[in-house]
């Protein structure tokens, strides 16, 4: 369970949270529930998610579960600063797809006393540490890695496989793009992956051997 900081209340730093999982593991659920328990204890709140992300609302932040919250949608990191001045906390959502400058942002803020809530992927559908996940897990106080189902197995979820046939690493989408796979599930899947992409050639195609 996540316990706020709540320990001495004199202190004038902040903290930074981090929310990672893969697809459907309900990072963007729980980054709402901390951001509406801030609201309602009637903290200064502000919301952010990268501008390219549009899939439920260009504005709103909306978990798969159609919980939502206001937002200010920025096209980097670098705007944040700016239009968090004066709050007591800060929600970032899909941290994966800002810019390295997310890093310094979130400490400046956490330094200046504010308690940074951020979400996102841990890792890309290769299975590669995502964007500047790596290192704001590595600055945060607190992280929280939460868990998909399995799709094939049932068991616990950490992989977002990719089913769309797009190689960009930036792809927003859904069920319909992605699923998420336990660590054995994953694996097979990329096995097979490979497996139908590789060329096989009529042995009667092939040059035949010269006799000595």
């Amino acid at each position: 369970m996540f316990l706020e900081n709540t320990v001495n209340q004199k202190e004038q730093f902040g903290w930074i949270e981090v929310i990672c999982g893969s697809m459907f593991s309900g990072k963007t659920e729980e980054l709402i529930r901390r951001l509406k328990r801030a609201k309602f204890a009637r903290q200064r709140v502000e919301i952010f998610k990268p501008e390219i992300d549009k899939r439920y609302d260009e504005e709103k932040v909306i978990s798969h579960d159609s919980n939502e919250i206001r937002s200010t949608p920025v096209p980097a990191a670098a705007n944040i600063p700016i239009l968090a001045d004066n709050c007591d906390v800060v929600g970032i959502d899909e941290a994966q797809f800002f810019d390295d400058e997310i890093v310094k942002v979130c400490n400046d803020l956490a330094n200046r006393g504010v308690r940074v809530i951020i979400a996102g992927l841990d890792m890309d559908f290769k299975g590669n540490p995502f964007g500047p996940m790596p290192a704001l897990m590595a600055t945060a106080e607190y992280v929280t890695k939460v868990h998909a189902v399995c799709t094939r197995t049932g068991n616990l979820a950490n992989y977002s496989f990719r089913k769309a046939k797009s190689t960009d690493l930036v792809l927003l989408g859904e069920n319909d793009e992605y699923e998420p796979l336990s660590r054995a599930a994953y694996y097979k899947a990329m096995i097979r992956e490979k497996v139908s992409k590789m060329e096989v050639k009529d042995p009667q195609e092939l040059p035949a051997k010269k006799q000595a």
